[in-house]
Order: structure tokens, then sequence, then C-alpha cells
């Protein structure tokens, strides 16, 4: 694999920036999903078994949309035991993480009245689980669990078939063991308007989530007017800010395993130690090309690299060595945060209890990464008591200041005379 060497000399800011540049631009494909959205609205199941001959299978007729659970059931009695049990850790690892995160109801008490902010889930969810290249039942399981723990009633998955019309046994298996209610042979725009709209197979919902390929994210944005959404997913990456007493090939692996994603992966390695990044290069080049290329940039000190790290915002941040390690609690924009040698960002994809569902593309500025919040709502409950004629007297000068005399009204109507209520 290919590596290009940078040193910074001027703003971290620009040069995070510079990084982002290198991912190619993806084409406009707005028309193409909104014909594919309104052919599904109207068509159903046909449309959605129209597109997947069209994209999936080659013109074979798929089979059922829905996939039987019988058929479930068989992918798990097959699963080979070290499958069924790394699966199986990592389903209680983010069950864990997850119910970790939940938050409780909060009742705030005032003179005469209370504000409840109360969190209940959603009815309904979806996880969209790619295909393409390799199966992926690790996402599964961060989708399917992380709804469970959050208590959702109805989970639901899809995955685009092979050219055979099949899905991967062991995607089926994990849809099994991490408990989807429903399980859909569909993929790409169809199947983002099949879950948002519903089919005569397929039900509505109210959140979907996961990633997907450009056609999918571009369905998800279409349709996030109907349904909530977790984000917009783009190519991964991975930046590594790493001290002179870092291991260079165990640092090499970690950019080379997020290289295997593919072209227009970022893997970025940090330094301020030249010998280090030499070694690390080294490495990397004897390694098969993945597509990607591999960017080692030499910074002045550690504070460069936590600020070139600050304006990246990765989707998965790795920090190593002493030095490094001691600026993890000034981290603030990374969708993952893997600390110390030990802490590969594999371990955060596969078992560790972190969500691998992660923002993208800088968006870790302001983006989280997958948990419960995405499956649940909050909504304030408010009980006004005698502290009714206050509030009322309060604010109805303020309602009338913005033209709205009826609400000052019915705010004045809870007035007491004696200013109970």
């Amino acid at each position: 694999m290919q590596c290009e060497r940078i040193t910074l000399a001027g703003d971290p800011a620009a040069l995070a920036s510079e990084l982002r540049s290198l991912v190619p631009a993806t084409e406009s494909v707005g028309g193409v999903v909104a014909e594919i959205i309104a052919r599904v609205r109207a068509g159903g199941d046909d449309a959605v078994r129209f597109y997947t001959r069209q994209f999936d299978t080659g013109g074979t007729q798929p089979a059922a949309v829905e996939i039987p659970e019988p058929e479930l059931e068989t992918a798990a009695a097959r699963l080979p035991t070290e499958i069924r049990d790394a699966l199986q850790q990592e389903a209680d690892h983010v069950r864990r993480v997850a119910e970790a995160a939940l938050g409780s109801e909060q009742a705030v008490g005032f003179d005469g009245h209370t504000v409840t902010l109360r969190e209940v889930p959603v009815g309904s969810a979806a996880i969209y689980v790619p295909g393409g290249r390799a199966p992926y039942p690790s996402t599964v399981v961060m989708g399917v669990v992380t709804a469970r723990a959050a208590g959702v009633e109805r989970v639901s998955v899809c995955s685009p078939p092979s050219s055979n019309g099949d899905i991967d046994p062991v995607v089926l298996a994990a849809c099994q063991l991490a408990g989807a209610s429903a399980v859909f042979r569909m993929g790409g725009a169809q199947a983002i308007a099949a879950l948002a709209y519903g089919t005569q197979t397929v039900s509505a919902v109210d959140v979907i989530v996961g990633p997907g390929n450009l056609y999918v994210q571009e369905a998800k944005r279409q349709v996030s007017a109907q349904v909530g959404i977790d984000g917009f997913a783009g190519p991964s990456d991975l930046m590594v800010l790493a001290g002179a007493d870092a291991d260079p090939a165990a640092l090499a692996l970690d950019l080379l395993a997020q290289a295997e994603h593919g072209a227009g992966t970022l893997v970025v390695g940090v330094s301020p130690a030249a010998e280090l990044l030499d070694a690390v290069a080294e490495q990397i080049e004897a390694e098969e090309d993945w597509g990607a290329v591999a960017r080692l940039v030499q910074v002045s000190d550690a504070a460069q690299a936590l600020a070139l790290a600050e304006a990246f915002a990765p989707e998965h941040l790795e920090l190593v060595g002493e030095e490094l390690e001691e600026l993890a609690g000034s981290v603030t924009r990374a969708g993952c945060l893997l600390v110390g040698s030990a802490s590969a960002t594999a371990f955060g994809d596969y078992i560790a209890g972190s969500n691998h569902i992660l923002p993208t593309g800088g968006t870790a500025r302001f983006a989280s990464a997958l948990s419960p919040a995405n499956f649940r709502r909050r909504f304030a409950e408010v009980r006004v008591g005698e502290g009714a004629s206050a509030l009322a007297r309060a604010a109805a000068p303020l309602a009338r200041a913005e033209g709205f005399e009826l609400h000052a009204r019915s705010m004045e109507a809870r007035i007491r005379d004696n200013g109970e209520r």
C-alpha cells in the first residue's frame, strides 16, 4: 500500500481540510433516488423486486421480500461455534454499554408547577446492513441490540441479496441471535423507501439507521422528513496520534486494517517522531494495496497533533504512547476514541462494546455514535397548579408583545382573584 509523507508547517485546520478534500467527490444521484422512491411508494413489493433484479441479482427473480423465520433459525443452527460465541459476546458488550447510556426521567419543581422530562422509545426501527464486498453480521448486532436496549418493540433488518438472491447466512444468523423482529431481502434506495413508507410486506418504521452506499445515504436524506435517521455515512476514516514510544508494526496494522474498507478510506498517522513514521511507512508499503493511501504527518509536538485531530474530527481516533494518551481528556471531536497501545480500532469495530455505526466525513464535530438516543424521544410533561396566576401575569405581556393576543387570554383565563388554581 502506498504512503504519503506530510510535514505540518502551518495551520492544523488547513491541513485537516486538505485531508478531507482527498476523498473523491460523489456523483449526484438525487434524481435517480427520487424516481426509485416514487416507484416504490406507488408499486410496493413489485417495485422492490424490480430494483432487486436490476441492481442486485442480475435479472434473476428474487425470492419473497421477507425472509421466513425457519430460514433464520436454520442459519443460526448452522453457525460455527466460534462465530456464534463472538457474536454473542459482541451482543452482550454492546447491550451493557447501551443500557448504561439510557437516560432517566427528570422532574424539575418550581413554585406552583412542575416540568418532567420524559423519555420513551419509538415504536419501530430498521437497521440497514450493507452487502457488496463482504457480509456485515457485526453491524446487525450493533444496530439491533442497541435498538432493543432502547426499548424499541419492532426492529427490522434489511440487506441486499447477492447475485444468487440470498443473504449471507452469517448475517441471517446474527439477525436471529440479536433479536430482529423481521428480516427483508432488499437493499439500496428501494429498501429505504419501503421502510419509510411501507409496502404490502414491509411495515413502515419510525427510525432508519445504518451505513450504506451513496444511493442509500441519499435515500435516507430524501425520506428524513418522514422518518428519523442516524446521519449520512460516507467513507470510513482513522487518525492515529502516536508518540516515539509506540510500536510501529501495530500502528501500521491499525492503518492497514482500516484501509481494508477500500478506496476512499482516509487513514492518517500523526507523530512528532520522524523515525516512528519511517518505520510505519516501511511496514505499510510492504502490504497489499487496498486502493487507499496512508498519509503520515509529522508534527512539532503532541499539542499540534491534538489540534490536527480536533480539526479533522475523525470517525476513529487512536492515542498511542504515554504523552499522547495523557491528552485523552482534551479530545472533544471523535466518533470513537481508543486510548492505549492495546486499544486497536478493530476492537471497537467488533467486540469492545462501543458502537461502530459512527459519524464520518468530519461530522464528529456535531454528531455521535449510534446509541439508544437514536431510538428514543424526549418530551416535557407540564403540570401547573397553584402557580398558574403568577405564570399568567408574567407571560401574558410577552405574548402580546409578539402579537398573540389569544395566547395571552388563554393564560389569563387561569388567573383567580385569590391567586390560586
